[in-house]
């Protein structure tokens, strides 16, 4: 609903003055699979009452033999389940081949590689776990998209962006399928705000970094130079293969400590004598007005 809301305001004559990108918009568009008969409907509705008049929306398990798409789609916005577990039985062996694992979140980011077209690109919201776990299957999904395909950004988020329903840490990562490589740098960002609270109220507040973070993204080549110390950064794909193809962006960022200088011993007991004549006269002087 967003994404075409997003469509209707940005690209509204583009999209709705053609008759074939208006019928591929109302038809073929968006997608959706859910094992759930009652989600489906509620989906189907939602879309239909923000205008789309036939979206796709199917009973389908996403990640099992059921669901055959392969190459279908040119664009992804996607935040999959978070540490769903699942037999090995009941997911397509051509997902296990690219990591052997039975958690939600790495098998639909294979699954995501697998029904990209080449040249389509995704953008998906994982647990902190992804991007740091060193599993066998952890690190052979980042290998997957680092080596065989080009991973443009890694959008590390606080935890409580997702609260009052969970708290856990997340990032972003976005990614083209090329089917050959050709990750170079990696861009991190380090977003601190989203313009909500990160408490269970989620109540608006003035520090938003998304604004910053959407421009930064369309002008990459001014990120360059930054230094790992600011908020946002480019590494090169050999330091992150280096690093066991770790995506978390504290393994990469440089804190700057700031020299605080204390004073010296002598001094401190000369402030802590000082204090005790001012409370010996005080209480002197008390004694006198008794």
């Amino acid at each position: 609903v967003a994404a075409g809301d997003y469509l209707k305001e940005k690209r509204k004559e583009e999209i709705f003055f053609n008759r074939q990108k208006k019928a591929h918009y109302m038809n073929g568009m968006f997608h959706g699979y859910d094992m759930d008969r009652t989600m489906l409907r509620i989906g189907a509705m939602n879309m239909m009452t923000h205008g789309v008049d036939n979206p796709f929306i199917e009973y389908r398990d996403s990640l099992s033999d059921q669901n055959p798409d392969k190459e279908k789609y040119s664009l992804i916005l996607a935040n999959p389940p978070f540490k769903g577990s699942l037999d090995y039985d009941t997911v397509s062996a051509d997902l296990l081949k690219v990591c052997k694992t039975k958690k939600t979140e790495l098998l639909f980011l294979a699954l995501f590689l697998r029904i990209l077209k080449i040249g389509g690109r995704c953008a998906c919201i994982v647990p902190d776990g992804v991007l740091f776990g060193s599993s066998t299957a952890h690190k052979a999904i980042r290998k997957e998209i680092i080596e065989n395909n080009r991973l443009e950004a890694v959008i590390s988020m606080p935890s409580g962006v997702f609260k009052p329903y969970a708290g856990v840490s997340t990032g972003v990562l976005i990614f083209t399928k090329t089917g050959h490589g050709g990750t170079d740098n990696v861009w991190f960002y380090d977003m601190q705000a989203d313009g909500f609270s990160l408490d269970d109220k989620r109540t608006e507040i003035k520090e938003n970094d998304i604004p910053d973070i959407i421009a930064r993204f369309h002008n990459l080549d001014g990120e360059k130079d930054r230094e790992r110390t600011e908020q946002s950064f480019f590494v090169p794909k050999k330091e992150i293969i280096d690093n066991d193809y770790d995506l978390s962006i504290n393994k990469y960022k440089k804190t700057v400590y700031e020299a605080v200088e204390y004073p010296s011993t002598a001094e401190i007991m000369t402030d802590l004598h000082e204090l005790q004549m001012k409370i010996s006269a005080g209480l002197e002087e008390l004694e006198g007005l008794l």
